[in-house]
């Protein structure tokens, strides 16, 4: 189809509608809206002018897209999804600008979610029926509830990763290449237990600097960065967290449990800490000095660094 499709019901007054896209009944598209190829508007949407929508975007019944919100390619809006663009609403008084909603790409909004103004929904995330979304959520993010919790990420390897017992201070080898999953010694008598690694033996480097991550919420997030140089190597000393290892290709989730069970995580690769316990102690062991420098904290800076093949 060279040109969209409008219903005879609906109210169209945008002349940037791309290439087979449909508009269906009694929608309602102002002037200024542009929507890109091949979407679908369900009936009963409304679209405000400062709005834009990507290509191949699905937009179920009752939703409003309003001023300052943007769809890029690829996205589901979930039927009666509510999104919002001003943090203060009263009656005839408006702000100056409106605050700018980034739906990124690929991702999908489950049916009723709310979507406070301001917030970037990153590529591939998925939010979940009813949510209501109060911060920006990570690209592959699972999020559900009120307020949004991640709950897991997409494209990801969720299953058990766990280390040999049968061999002491044995690595095994993940599906992200570089990271592996280590089963350090223990020994045990009456007297207790004693965990022990050597560095740069059982753990793969000589450590210059240690930090320690405890009292987390829950519902919070950790990491979300890459290092340049620096290699890492977490143990949960109590309690237990999630932490999930990202090349850019392969996604893995390692549930870290035991004291004697540690992660080792080289340069570029994008790591994220989440799922927490209440009395979760992380220590991580780090082969640098802390540098702002060696840190990459943006997902794409991290993709274009390692390459066109992620």
């Amino acid at each position: 189809m060279d040109r969209p499709f409008i219903h005879q019901t609906a109210d169209v007054a945008s002349q940037a509608i791309g290439a087979g896209t449909k508009v269906w009944q009694f929608c309602v598209v102002l002037a200024g809206a542009k929507i890109g190829t091949n979407g679908n508007i369900c009936s009963h949407c409304f679209i405000e002018n400062n709005v834009m929508v990507g290509d191949n975007v699905t937009v179920k019944c009752g939703v409003q897209l309003w001023d300052g919100i943007t769809l890029e390619d690829d996205v589901f809006i979930g039927p009666n999804v509510t999104f919002t663009n001003d943090l203060h609403p009263r009656s005839k008084r408006y702000p100056d600008s409106f605050a700018r909603t980034l739906v990124r790409e690929g991702a999908s909004i489950g049916a009723n979610a709310t979507i406070l103004p301001g917030v970037t929904i990153g590529k591939h995330a998925l939010v979940g029926a009813g949510a209501v979304v109060t911060r920006s959520v990570s690209d592959y993010a699972i999020v559900v509830g009120n307020p949004a919790t991640i709950i897991g990420y997409t494209n990801t390897d969720a299953r058990p990763a766990t280390s040999s017992r049968r061999e002491p201070s044995a690595a095994t080898e993940s599906i992200v290449p570089g990271v592996t999953l280590h089963e350090l010694r223990v020994a045990a008598d009456l007297r207790g237990k004693l965990s022990v690694a050597e560095f740069g033996m059982d753990i793969p480097f000589e450590p210059k600097r240690y930090f320690v991550v405890y009292d987390v919420p829950s519902r919070e997030t950790r990491g979300e960065h890459a290092h340049k140089k620096c290699h890492q190597f977490l143990i949960c000393l109590r309690g237990q967290c999630v932490a999930v290892a990202d090349d850019g290709v392969s996604r893995q989730e390692f549930l870290l449990d035991r004291k004697n069970k540690g992660l080792y995580m080289p340069p570029m690769i994008w790591g994220t800490q989440y799922q927490y316990s209440s009395d979760a102690i992380l220590l991580v062991f780090a082969s640098d000095h802390y540098d702002s420098e060696d840190y990459i904290r943006e997902y794409d800076q991290f993709l274009s660094l390692i390459g066109p093949e992620s």
